[in-house]
């Protein structure tokens, strides 16, 4: 974490790129969540193998979302810390998607909008925003405005499930498949399918398990993870997310690698 030289300590080159406040790379977030709401939630791991029971604010029954989303403070700090650990995969999205043939994108389940910020600043001929509830749309106008593209992003307040998805060319939807049952993921994949025009794209990325699941550690521990945090949720392999989509409609579906342990699964209508 630290380098020292003679009797000055500096933070060493990974700390002071993703643990300084103040730099867009900051995945902090992620960890304050973990301490301030995940930790507890862990400790119960036994009970929710034991049971298939979530362990969270949701453990007596409700909606997980619904407790995080009607407490501000709370909510401010899920979104930050979704920016944390969705930054790596939106870099590596913004970098290596053929964006060139596309004009317009929305990240479905845009939380602070760290993907959009991310791919509008690579690809300055697109335009955008975020489709997320309506509560997130504040703090979604702050982070855009902290980043200057309030002209070329927006947020478009909704609920996945009640309303249709906003059309564009490309649809993303990162780290929010896992969070549902399998009747859930093929219904926003359907949803998703239907606002898309011929030739669009959905962009789908998660800790996407290896399908032979033995190597990604980390998605499998997120698996874990939903089923502490919700009633259906879990986490899977690159060959179920295709075989979803093409179920959905789409065309053709393939798998590419992004860094750390996700991965994108893009489908083409």
């Amino acid at each position: 974490m630290l380098t020292r030289e003679d009797s000055r300590y500096a933070n060493a080159d990974d700390a002071d790129l993703f643990l300084d406040r103040n730099k867009p790379s900051y995945v902090g977030g992620l960890l304050e969540m973990a301490n301030a709401r995940l930790y507890p939630f862990w400790g119960s791991l036994t009970e929710a193998l034991r049971t298939g029971l979530p362990q969270n604010e949701a453990k007596h029954g409700g909606n997980p979302f619904d407790a995080l989303y009607s407490d501000p403070a709370r909510l401010r700090g899920f979104l930050h810390a979704m920016s944390g650990v969705s930054m790596g995969a939106a870099q590596a999205i913004a970098q290596q998607f053929p964006w060139s043939e596309y004009r317009t994108f929305i990240d479905i389940g845009a939380a602070q909008g760290a993907l959009p910020v991310q791919v509008a600043r690579a690809h300055p001929h697109l335009t955008g925003g975020g489709f997320d509830l309506p509560v997130v749309g504040p703090i979604f106008d702050d982070y855009i405005a902290a980043n200057g593209l309030q002209d070329r992003l927006r947020f478009y307040p909704g609920d996945f499930f009640k309303d249709p998805c906003p059309s564009a060319d490309v649809l993303v939807m990162g780290h929010i498949l896992h969070d549902w049952d399998l009747p859930q993921k093929l219904e926003l994949l359907r949803k998703c399918h239907a606002a898309l025009p011929p030739g669009g794209c959905l962009i789908v990325y998660d800790a996407i398990i290896d399908d032979e699941r033995r190597h990604n550690a980390f998605g499998l521990l997120m698996s874990l993870n939903m089923l502490i945090e919700t009633p259906g949720g879990f986490d899977y392999t690159g060959a179920q997310c295709c075989a979803w989509m093409k179920e959905a409609g789409f065309a053709s579906a393939r798998v590419e690698p992004l860094v750390g342990a996700d991965s994108m699964v893009i489908a083409t209508k």
